[in-house]
């Protein structure tokens, strides 16, 4: 096969050899356009599995480099006059120079043909010469761009800026963050040692600090004089330098680019490494990707019958692991874009919070890389929690937590799920066993389902509600079991279905209206929440002042019912969120419009119920805090102030959920897919949060609340499935403090020993 790689780099150079290494006969040729020892970056960070796999591909190059390699364990975190240094993390780097002079001696070794100083033709024109183009030209790919309407790159150029520099201090003891408060604003450095004498020093900041700064005025000495001073006190009278000598001013700074392309090939072209997709420099995977992608490349090519064939399954193959990567990659710079709101936070939560950023590395993780280090991090945080300092040791989820005169045992919520199975508004027996199960079950507080505020309020017939004394008295039952046989708190949620209200029940045709016997439905507008929905009535003000009074009273009869907290139901598309949201709000009175517009009936309920709770009680309002429709609906930053003004009105905590507003959300689900809106509000508002969304595991709940990302977890289906989950959960960590109800106490004792001889077969 006539092969020829557009780009020197390590993509290029690596498939090349990948290709001569599984037939000899392959004529390959690499064409650069720059000099064989011309370079830009510093180092290079490989993890030990993707040098298991260059192994693997070919052992001599692989060797050279690991020759060559600085190897660290641990990260070292400077931040505001601390350092805190983890290990366990197992990094080596290379510089990028001699990687490639490794890479181009092995190529050559076995009979590339390596062209450098040569400028590209289109593909177009290989295509007709060579039976395989090979895109590897980089960021900037000109091949992308030459047949972008088959590509159809996603370019999404990201806001921090950033300058690749390096220096002759040594940080050769760890993998460093820097984070520097300037006259103008935060600068933060990534720096690793790469070889004897050299280590990589990337300086990144917000548009908004280098406009402050002036870079762009500045010429390239000026601003490597200027990062130099600011970063002076680390650098031990080391300069900082720039190899980029074919760049000027402030062009030596960049904004990453996260690039994603729907296509990987045409006809006989094919992208590879930075050309089809790229990953955040700040997990180190760009590398590891370029390797990855080139072997699979060169594999599929030489295995299958055609190259169509080749193509399909390296696109197809190699996408997922870049997506996750990418992910991973994504979830990371982001946390860079947002660093300030962290800064503020104690050294020893926010070197927690960096070194999870990507949700690649979870507790337990950590525990396996540094015990030590996230013992005294966990010890941190209960005495955060105002635990005594000789208290027992307990994971994250199992620390108390206090709202005005509520104490909850630990930090699960059993979040609210709705059951279908009351009747006439009125909780069954079905109710009571299921809720007294999830209490007896280990979890701190756990939710009602939406209990409505009137029959015309409910979302389906079996929705209970609380307006009518016979309400008022099952539930009394249900929270007088609680509070006598558990030690779990009990929160009921209160809320109006508004023009999602009238349907069937949730194992029938979900949202779909009722095959007879509808009511009349109500919200901020008239606009129906589905074409196939009853269109709402837009609510009078008449209607307004019953709601809010209907709210009221359901809220006192709570009260009497011995709830301990409460929460507004002001998400999800109903009565008080279809207000919040401009995608079912379009009044044109006092009440639409403006978001100070908007929020006004929801935060006349709010304050109208939080006058007739009682002070000693906190409450909560759940809210979208993203409708997932862009410009739209609520965004993610307003969904910020949404939560300051209900804190303004007497919240307590904030329950952050996500979309549910519109049938034309686009969200974007995941692992803790809706955790960052929690973060974002509780660390942006210095006020409590309840994190939801795609959160099954005890590594989830417990990253999360020792990153400070939020106060509590809410856990739904795996409540669903196993209501004894905090209990269990509780075995499997060794934590014995947790209570169990005594006539369990047979079941718990044959539990904890189980899992002791389990730990000793594994440690066998």
């Amino acid at each position: 096969m006539k092969v020829i790689c557009l780009g020197g780099g390590p993509a290029g150079l690596y498939f090349a050899i990948s290709m001569k290494l599984r037939d000899p006969s392959h004529d390959v040729t690499v064409l650069e356009r720059n000099r064989a020892n011309d370079t830009f970056g510093w180092g290079v960070v490989l993890s030990d599995d993707a040098l298991e796999r260059m192994q693997g591909n070919d052992p001599k190059s692989c060797d050279a480099i690991r020759d060559h390699f600085a190897y660290w364990d641990d990260i070292a975190v400077e931040h505001n006059g601390v350092r805190t240094v983890s290990g366990g993390h197992g990094f080596a780097g290379i510089g990028r120079k001699q990687m490639l002079i490794l890479l181009q001696e092995r190529a050559r070794e076995l009979g590339v043909d390596l062209r450098f100083e040569t400028e590209f033709k289109t593909a177009e024109e290989y295509r007709k010469d060579y039976d395989l183009v090979v895109a590897a030209d980089g960021l900037n790919s000109r091949v992308r761009t030459e047949y972008e309407d088959v590509f159809k790159p996603d370019i999404d150029n990201r806001e921090c800026k950033f300058i690749w520099l390096g220096t002759h201090q040594k940080f050769d003891d760890a993998f460093t963050f820097i984070f520097e408060k300037t006259e103008h604003g935060w600068l933060w450095a990534h720096v690793y040692q790469f070889d004897d004498n050299t280590a990589t020093f990337i300086v990144e900041c917000q548009q908004e600090t280098w406009d402050k700064w002036g870079f762009a005025d500045m010429s390239k000495e000026e601003t490597v004089e200027t990062c130099r001073m600011i970063f002076e006190k680390y650098l031990g009278g080391h300069e900082l330098m720039s190899n980029a000598a074919h760049l000027r001013g402030s062009a030596v700074w960049i904004n990453f680019p996260r690039v994603n392309c729907e296509q990987w090939y045409h006809e006989n072209v094919v992208l590879l490494g930075d050309a089809s997709a790229t990953a955040h420099f700040s997990i180190g995977s760009g590398s590891r990707l370029a390797f990855d992608s080139a072997i699979a490349l060169a594999d599929y090519v030489n295995s299958e019958p055609t190259l169509e064939g080749a193509f399909k399954r390296y696109q197809e193959e190699r996408r997922l692991e870049v997506l996750r990567l990418q992910s991973a990659a994504r979830n990371s710079l982001e946390w860079f874009e947002e660093v300030e709101r962290y800064l503020d936070q104690h050294p020893v939560q926010f070197n927690y919070n960096l070194l999870t950023r990507s949700q690649r590395i979870s507790h337990e993780n950590l525990r396996l890389r540094d015990p030590e280090w996230l013992a005294e991090a966990e010890r941190w945080f209960q005495s955060e929690a105002g635990m005594a300092a000789d208290a027992p040791a307990r994971k994250p989820m199992f620390v108390p937590f206090k709202l005005r005169d509520m104490e909850l045992a630990n930090r699960i919520v059993v979040s609210p799920m709705a059951q279908y199975k009351a009747v006439e508004g009125c909780p069954t027996d079905w109710h009571f066993v299921h809720y007294a199960e999830r209490a007896k079950g280990g979890a701190g507080l756990v939710y009602t389902e939406m209990t409505c505020t009137s029959a015309d309020g409910r979302i389906t017939p079996g929705c209970p509600g609380l307006y009518a004394p016979e309400h008022e008295a099952a539930w009394t039952r249900l929270v007088d079991f609680v509070h006598a046989e558990t030690e779990a708190k009990i929160c009921c949620q209160i809320g109006h279905a508004g023009r999602k209200g009238s349907t069937q029940v949730g194992w029938e045709e979900m949202d779909a209206p009722l095959k007879d016997g509808n009511w009349d439905l109500v919200s901020a507008s008239a606009i129906p929440w589905s074409a196939g929905n009853a269109t709402p009535r837009e609510i009078t003000r008449a209607e307004m002042d019953q709601i809010r009074d209907d709210f009221v009273q359901a809220t006192e009869m709570a009260g009497r019912c011995g709830f301990d907290m409460i929460e507004l139901h002001a998400a999800h598309g109903y009565l008080i969120s279809s207000f919040i949201s401009p995608a079912s709000n379009q009044r044109g009175d006092e009440y639409g419009g403006s978001l100070e517009n908007r929020m006004r009936y929801p935060l006349e309920v709010f304050k109208a119920m939080r006058t007739v709770w009682p002070e000693g009680k906190p409450m909560s309002v759940r809210i979208s805090a993203n409708d997932w429709l862009g410009d739209e609906g609520v965004t993610p930053q307003e969904a910020v102030e949404i939560a300051r003004m209900f804190r303004e009105a007497g919240v307590d905590i904030v329950d952050v959920s996500a979309g549910q507003t519109s049938v034309e959300a686009q969200p974007v689900y995941g692992r803790m897919f809706q955790t960052p809106f929690s973060n974002r509000i509780r660390n942006d508002l210095q006020i409590p949060t309840m994190a939801v969304g795609n959160i099954y595991e005890t590594d989830h709940a417990n990253s999360i609340l020792l990153a400070g990302r939020a106060d509590l977890v809410c856990l739904a289906r795996p409540h669903l499935s196993d209501p004894y989950w905090t209990l269990h959960a509780a075995v499997e960590m060794g934590d014995q403090q947790i209570h169990w109800p005594a006539p369990y106490y047979a079941g718990r004792d044959q539990a904890y020993r189980l899992a002791q001889k389990q730990q000793e077969m594994i440690r066998v």
